[in-house]
């Protein structure tokens, strides 16, 4: 397919992003393998406390020392094969947190018994698998696992979509990040659109709680995805000018009886119309132009069925190895962000020439993920502003060294959360 490698299309200011959604799709001009990927490093410094209980006994952890965190957050390869007559396919492994592992060892000091060792965290996802029949530019038909493109940071998530060093902390913090998930989408182009209209598996609510709202809820503790539920998700992007993109998303479907078993209805089905409805809508705006880089975006979520959600996933209603999270969920929750930066090299003209970059840049984001139907003043917590200030160095554009300056800032009486952040990224197709 002829469309402008994504890295390109970030720099180049007759471009807006790429949607995350195409870029596994994209193929040099008569080569049908792609290859590429990116990922991230990060070096953080955080001034407060790491103590689970910080939020419930703030005044306990308020002088605590500072904790430190080395991490390479993602590292994604996309393979792309593109087998002619319109049929594409496209693929995204990523290493969260570089993997996970474990090993057996014989343990000497504990009368030479084998043992499995969990070594590490981590996560190894199949992030997106597809088949795309392209039958025009505007008509277009994929069905495998797919990117669910609900809000900026799920539609472009790649690192050089964003300015600082992690991913956009409230939706990603409130949404499920990167949503993926398994289905068929219908997706096209026409003039200055891009639009595209997903059918997936459901949202599982026994995995919802009060600190990340439905982030969980997209994944599954087994082999394979319960699907007693669909949802729909739909996106539309519109081109107005050369840099500038104007986008809008949201998604619907329920998410209760969506289990393995299905055994939320209980003694006498009392939970039988439960639907636990989600509804989510987004609206987010790109504009790369005049040396500047802006992106903003505004969600806004709701949950049916509250209250009746809250009692079945109460802790005393399941085992203690239960994948169910006990947690409370809110009725809403809020995610709202803008970043502004200025390339500085665009005024100095050697520079300029050799296309290096460095921006600085402030962001400014509020989110909540908790917003109950009832006042909730003892998880003021979850409401959150948050600042950031920071450089980004682009030495070639497919490279970027970023470093800044955040800070949480909290309801009292929580104690505010400033931390330092330095780190490098890439994304690019090497074939």
């Amino acid at each position: 397919m002829a469309i402008c490698t994504m890295f390109m299309a970030s720099f180049n200011t007759a471009s807006a992003q790429v949607n995350a959604a195409d870029s596994v799709m994209q193929h040099a001009s008569g080569k049908r393998l792609s290859v590429g990927g990116y990922g991230e490093v990060a070096l953080s410094r955080m001034f407060y406390s790491d103590h689970v209980n910080r939020y419930s006994t703030p005044a306990n952890y308020k002088n605590d020392p500072s904790h430190g965190v080395f991490d390479i957050p993602h590292a994604v390869i996309y393979l792309g094969y593109d087998f002619g007559k319109g049929w594409t396919l496209g693929t995204e492994i990523e290493f969260e947190h570089t993997g996970t592992g474990s090993t057996i060892e014989n343990e000497a000091d504990e009368a030479a018994e084998w043992e499995i060792e969990q070594e590490k965290g981590g996560e190894v996802e199949l992030e997106q698998f597809w088949i795309n029949k392209e039958f025009s530019r505007a008509a277009n038909l994929k069905i495998g696992h797919l990117i669910v493109p609900v809000g900026l940071n799920n539609a472009h998530h790649e690192p050089l979509n964003f300015f600082t060093v992690y991913r956009p902390e409230g939706e990603n913090t409130i949404l499920p990040s990167t949503w993926h998930d398994t289905g068929v989408a219908f997706w096209g182009r026409s003039g200055k659109f891009r639009y595209e209209i997903d059918l997936v598996a459901g949202l599982n609510a026994m995995l919802f709680n009060r600190d990340k709202w439905i982030h969980h809820g997209a994944g599954s503790p087994f082999e394979f995805k319960p699907a007693n539920q669909y949802g729909a998700a739909a996106r539309i992007d519109y081109y107005a000018f050369p840099g500038l993109r104007v986008g809008m998303s949201g998604y619907y479907g329920n998410s209760a009886h969506n289990t393995f078993p299905n055994d939320i209805k209980g003694e006498g089905k009392p939970y039988d119309k439960v639907k636990g409805t989600v509804a989510i809508g987004s609206v987010d705006v790109t504009l790369n132009r005049w040396n500047w880089i802006v992106r903003g975006q505004a969600d806004y979520g709701y949950i049916g069925d509250v209250a009746a959600l809250n009692t079945i996933k109460d802790a005393k209603s399941h085992a203690s190895n239960s994948p169910v999270k006990s947690a409370m969920i809110g009725k809403n929750a809020v995610s709202m962000g803008i970043e502004a930066g200025y390339d500085i090299f665009s005024q100095i003209a050697k520079l300029r020439s050799d296309r290096q970059k460095l921006f600085a840049f402030a962001r400014y984001e509020y989110y909540d993920s908790y917003i109950p139907e009832k006042n909730k003043s003892q998880f003021d917590y979850t409401n959150v502003n948050r600042i950031a200030v920071g450089i980004n160095y682009y030495p070639v554009p497919q490279i970027a060294i970023k470093a800044d300056y955040s800070n949480r800032i909290l309801k009292n009486p929580y104690n505010n959360e400033p931390s330092i952040n330095i780190g490098i990224a890439y994304e690019g197709f090497f074939l």
